[in-house]
């Protein structure tokens, strides 16, 4: 392996560009650290380390991640799949692995818009008979 690689991830209205390349395991998003951005939030950062930790290659790799749109658990899953993607490029076993994990499949689970005539997406105003 040599350069680096690009994995695009999408999660609710989020989008993550993602960047591998050869270190030692730093994760940056948006030029900040892992624990700045998600504020120490220990759900967010294992979601994202997650697709590492089942090809086991936490420590091989640096990860710079540039995500737009949507909030923290949209933008966690955004990476997470933006980062499995790139793995998958790097080497054909690591696609059978994250393939089995679940981790290449695009949540595609969007919020529902809101219909004329009433108040969210299904709630109704309360019904009276008389």
């Amino acid at each position: 392996m040599k350069g680096f690689y690009w994995g695009l991830g999408r999660r609710k209205t989020s989008v993550a560009r993602v960047k591998l390349a050869t270190g030692k395991g730093k994760i940056n998003v948006n030029n900040l650290t892992v624990n700045d951005y998600f504020k120490g939030s220990a759900r967010f950062i294992e979601e994202i380390k997650s697709p590492l930790n089942v090809t086991k290659t936490l420590s091989k790799f640096d990860i710079k991640a540039n995500v737009v749109g949507g909030g923290i658990t949209g933008q966690s899953g955004a990476i997470k799949l933006g980062i499995a993607r790139a793995l998958s490029n790097i080497d054909v076993s690591n696609h059978t692995i994250l393939r089995n994990a679940g981790m290449l499949t695009r949540d595609s689970r969007m919020v529902e818009r809101k219909k004329p005539g009433k108040p969210k997406a299904r709630k109704s105003f309360q019904f009276s008979k008389r």
